[in-house]
């Protein structure tokens, strides 16, 4: 039985899974609304489960890349729930999950040899990307990647890859000039997408450690200016 937690984007999603299968699914998109609802949805999947939270056998959580602030909120709620309950936490590479969130989705027909490249967005034309095979395999690495006309140009021209997340709505006008470039519109990041590879990762007892564990940022955190 695995919580799972979802706040890399403006996602706010907590699932809850048993032997790899989803049992609840709470969620909701909007800026600066992580801190505020994310233990009101971890209450909400107990109790809709019907469990309590020593029935929980581990706390997963999408480690990154992603929003600062989000990621922080995340995974500080999963690390302290570990250490109160006494659980293992797992942490799941946000563009991984997301990959297997797409592939895995019952109105998208993912042809064996098309690539899956999700994109979270960064600031102006970059994005948090890696990309990945239909069956999740990694070709990419993961990486913070400034979107022109010549981007992924070397395995565009092999076959296709389907962009998506929400970095890719903005990329499209560049990478669309090519045929071999798919979207999928209205992907939203969901703790439910952690799923298979939090299972994985428990029966391998791949866990980190609570006390050091961090975020996976990709790049430092650069503060705003503050409005007048």
């Amino acid at each position: 039985m695995i919580l799972q937690i979802e706040t890399a984007t403006a996602s706010c999603s907590v699932a809850l899974a048993n032997g790899g299968e989803v049992l609840a699914v709470k969620q909701l998109s909007g800026r600066n609304v992580h801190a505020e609802m994310i233990t009101l949805f971890i209450d909400e999947v107990i109790a809709s489960a019907g469990i309590t939270y020593q029935d929980l056998d581990a706390i997963a959580v999408s480690s990154g890349p992603g929003s600062y602030t989000g990621l922080r909120i995340g995974v500080s709620t999963a690390k302290g729930l570990c250490f109160a309950l006494e659980k293992p936490l797992i942490a799941v590479e946000t563009l991984g999950a997301m990959a297997s969130g797409a592939a895995g989705q019952q109105t998208l027909s993912v042809a064996g040899n098309m690539l899956l490249c999700p994109m979270i967005d960064a600031r102006r034309m970059e994005v948090y990307t890696a990309v990945f095979t239909a069956d999740g395999a990694r070709i990419r690495a993961t990486s913070a990647e400034i979107i022109t006309e010549d981007s992924f140009a070397d395995l565009l021209q092999n076959g296709k890859i389907l962009f998506f997340g929400d970095g890719a709505e903005k990329c499209r006008e560049i990478l669309g000039q090519n045929a071999n470039a798919c979207f999928l519109p209205g992907f939203i990041n969901s703790a439910a997408d952690l799923t298979k590879k939090a299972f994985e990762k428990f029966k391998r007892s791949e866990f980190e450690d609570v006390a050091y564990f961090e975020p996976y940022y990709l790049k430092d955190f650069i503060a705003g200016k503050k409005r007048e």
